[in-house]
């Protein structure tokens, strides 16, 4: 992951600031950055999304595409990850961003593992033969600190602008199954983010934890908690990241910080694709090349 290198005395006045609720940027401990959410961005997707937290920026498109459905599971779709780590940071070149790739890919699959999280039902076509699978592809732009955070928010965002052709299934006297997509664009089905969850990370600094850490604060932190949160505060998911360890005091109060924050994070992000969508084709794009 990208990191900066910091001397002592940086170090300590990021340490001590955090222990008095103050971080450099002028934010409290459980404060966010600025976030620019924007979908629709990528024309030749069935869903995209644009996120900018801070210097992090992430894009993210969904491919929906035929499949055959999981032995497991043959009624219902799935989902697809694929991450591309081509930041402008030289750490994030060749092994390290495929390192970086593979483990935020990990990490979005166990998030997304949770029952209800997202009705793959919705996405079954033909029972045991025709699925619609969904390739999630996300590629990291700039890493400013809190990826996974930034990462989480963008895949939710561009799941909410998924839009996939209903699909009918026809059949002949002769028993042969034939497939229709209908080519009305407002005739598509649209996924239910409601249960999606985002993820929360909080980076332990000195006694205290901060979330959305800046690369600067990541560099003061020695352990770091990833928790999902649904939009209820119910978490499905945790990971502990970093090379330092956390006390079970410690890992109850960053759960807790977690579930608060998590709540209005979804509910501020909720707000923001809702207004969105309510300008139509009328709000102006910037796309990810503005």
């Amino acid at each position: 992951m990208a990191s900066v290198v910091l001397s002592e005395a940086e170090k300590l006045y990021i340490v001590h600031g955090v222990q008095e609720d103050l971080r450099v940027d002028g934010r409290g401990c459980e404060d966010y950055r600025c976030a620019e959410v924007e979908t629709d961005v990528v024309s030749n997707t069935s869903g995209s999304a644009r996120v900018k937290l801070g210097e992090t920026d992430i894009l993210v498109g969904i491919k929906a595409e035929m499949g055959s459905p999981k032995l497991e599971k043959p009624d219902e779709g799935y989902l697809e990850f694929f991450v591309d780590c081509s930041s402008n940071s030289p750490e994030l070149e060749g092994r390290g961003g495929e390192e970086l790739g593979t483990d935020i890919a990990n990490t979005l699959y166990r998030v997304f593992s949770c029952e209800n999280c997202v009705d793959l039902k919705s996405l079954g076509i033909n029972p045991k033969e025709h699925c619609w699978v969904l390739y999630v592809d996300v590629l990291l732009l700039e890493c400013g600190g809190n990826i996974f955070d930034a990462i989480s928010i963008a895949v939710k965002a561009a799941l909410f602008n998924t839009r996939i052709p209903k699909v009918r299934v026809l059949e002949d006297e002769e028993g042969t199954k034939e497939m229709e997509l209908s080519d009305d664009p407002y005739d598509c089905i649209r996924l239910n983010i409601d249960e999606v969850p985002c993820i929360v990370t909080l980076s332990k600094i000195g006694y205290r934890h901060v979330v959305d850490a800046t690369l600067q604060e990541e560099a003061c932190s020695l352990a770091s908690l990833l928790i999902s949160v649904t939009s209820k505060g119910a978490i499905t998911s945790m990971k502990k990241v970093g090379k330092g360890s956390l006390d079970p005091e410690s890992i109850f109060e960053m759960m807790e910080t977690g579930q608060r924050v998590g709540k209005s994070l979804h509910i501020a992000l909720q707000k923001i694709l809702d207004e969105e969508e309510t300008l139509g084709t009328s709000r102006s794009k910037v796309g990810f090349l503005g």
